[in-house]
């Protein structure tokens, strides 16, 4: 039985080039299902900045290249060609959301954000944005890309979602959050967040 090759950025960086070739939307990563050839010293940082070997990836087209390969398995997230799939360190979410357009107002608004990697998504149904409690900075918000890939909100776009927010009844305790593409997204109850509409 051969072992599966080792992780190689060279290599790894032309299969996704060849991969990516011509193709408008991302590489369909969810039908690739090469070996497993072990985890690569790539990290994206809280902040979506992404390291190889503990030095930022300084060119964007290489990061957007690589962004565009990114899979999230059960078990780990993986850059994936048709011929091989190798793990990368994520410390919170794999994008951050650093733009956002809203058009429309309330309820028929739509907001639609844009990453570091120039993704754009439209907070819907089927883009919900989600609120979690961090740890010591409040509420962290979190826009879905695709497939299971989460962005942050970065923090003077969730301002500017709170200045958004409403009040509504969510199954029967009044929630403020924000209204997108026909969906209602709570962030908490309202009588936790001062000065709630």
């Amino acid at each position: 039985m051969s072992e599966p090759r080792r992780p190689n950025l060279d290599g790894l960086t032309e299969a996704a080039r060849t991969a990516a070739a011509g193709a408008r939307e991302p590489p369909p990563v969810h039908l690739w299902h090469p070996a497993f050839c072990g985890d690569i010293d790539m990290r994206i940082a809280a902040d979506g900045t992404w390291y190889y070997l503990g030095s930022p990836i300084g060119r964007l087209p290489l990061v957007k290249l690589f962004a565009s390969i990114l899979r999230r398995d059960p078990e780990r997230y993986v850059l994936v060609t048709p011929v091989e799939r190798v793990g990368i360190a994520v410390e919170d979410a794999p994008f951050v959301a650093v733009e956002m357009a809203v058009a429309g107002e309330a309820p028929s608004r739509t907001l639609s954000f844009r990453t570091n990697v120039d993704d754009w998504t439209v907070a819907g149904p089927d883009h919900p944005l989600r609120f979690e409690a961090g740890a010591s900075d409040g509420l962290k918000p979190y826009v879905h890309v695709r497939a299971g890939l989460w962005a942050r909100v970065s923090r003077a776009l969730f301002y500017d979602l709170v200045a958004m927010g409403e009040t509504r009844a969510v199954d029967g305790v009044d929630m403020f959050g924000v209204a997108s593409g026909g969906s209602f997204f709570a962030m908490a109850p309202a009588h936790e967040i001062g000065g709630a509409d």
